[in-house]
């Protein structure tokens, strides 16, 4: 006990306080819990439905809940981008959480069809418009972290591009625009316009301070990729780019065409297109896929088989 005295001391005068103020303020000071820490009546208290229906309260709950996944995913690519020479151990224990993440994502979106009343859910969701999913800027912080702005360009204008496109010539042509603009007359849905009002300039910053630093690029910092770590990067990029948008888009499918209905999203999209991953073709590493998987991109997708989390050896003399 007088060692850790000691040393508390030492801690507040290497920071040029008086020891006694703090260690005195001890004494007075309350034991924190579980709810305080966490902040759980605060968190509790944040759904406000905009409806009678009971279920909106589910709906609201579980878009929390994915925004925190969201939130946590960022959280470790930050790090991958702030990290100036990560080792091959370093991105392998990141790129896991990422997997274990989106896995969860995943396998809890469930919630989505057994949470919510059909009936209910197909009149309740009418008063959220424009409100829509694509919406979520956490999303796109994450794939500006992951990969290169030309990654993230829409499929109608690959073609198109230049052979090094700029910063403005991507966020002019990004494939989330294609949920929010009539192909035809070039018009932005209000959905666009309000997301393009609260976060365009972020993203924009973002994406210049994390060029030349995102994940993709940490690969090339390596000697070489180690299967180790390229299978999860493939896992992940399967996860992220296919397997949740395919959840997404079944989840739609129960709800927006159960019976051939075609009824419209919220944010005014033509959700088919824009969810199927097979239209998009994004990818995150590129260069980790042969030309058939490219081409293959989200057809058949359970049938495909890519490298497992489990492998953890780490095949590099460099130790990097």
């Amino acid at each position: 006990m007088l060692n850790i005295t000691k040393k508390l001391v030492e801690k507040y005068q290497a920071l040029g306080e008086n020891p006694d103020t703090y260690l005195e303020g001890l004494l007075h000071a309350k034991p924190i819990t579980y709810w305080d820490y966490v902040e759980v009546e605060t968190l509790l208290s944040l759904q406000r439905p905009r409806t009678h229906f009971k279920d909106e309260s589910i709906f609201i709950m579980y878009h929390q809940v994915t925004e925190l996944y969201l939130k946590m995913m960022l959280h470790e690519l930050q790090q991958v981008v702030e990290e100036k020479a990560p080792t091959t151990r370093f991105l392998i224990d990141k790129v896991d959480r990422l997997i274990h993440y989106t896995s969860m994502l995943i396998s809890s979106f469930d919630i989505m069809k057994v949470g919510m009343d059909y009936e209910d859910y197909n009149t309740f969701r009418k008063t959220l418009t424009p409100a829509s999913g694509f919406q979520s800027a956490q999303f796109r912080f994450i794939e500006l972290h992951c990969t290169s702005l030309a990654n993230l360009i829409s499929h109608r204008f690959k073609k198109e591009r230049s052979s090094n496109p700029d910063l403005r010539e991507c966020f002019e042509h990004i494939y989330w625009k294609d949920a929010g603009t009539d192909p035809k007359t070039g018009k932005k849905t209000l959905t666009l316009q309000l997301f393009e009002e609260k976060y365009l300039s972020s993203l924009t910053e973002t994406a210049k301070t994390v060029m030349g630093h995102t994940l993709e690029d940490k690969l090339d910092q390596l000697p070489y990729v180690p299967d180790a770590l390229r299978n999860r990067l493939r896992t992940f990029d399967k996860l992220y780019n296919i397997d949740w948008p395919m959840v997404h888009l079944s989840t739609a499918e129960h709800y927006l065409d159960k019976q051939g209905e075609n009824k419209q999203a919220t944010g005014g999209s033509d959700w088919k297109k824009y969810l199927h991953p097979k239209y998009q073709q994004r990818k995150f590493f590129p260069s980790l896929w042969t030309e058939t998987e490219k081409q293959n991109w989200g057809i058949n997708h359970k049938n495909e088989q890519y490298g497992s989390i489990e492998q953890t050896t780490i095949d590099t003399p460099t130790g990097r």
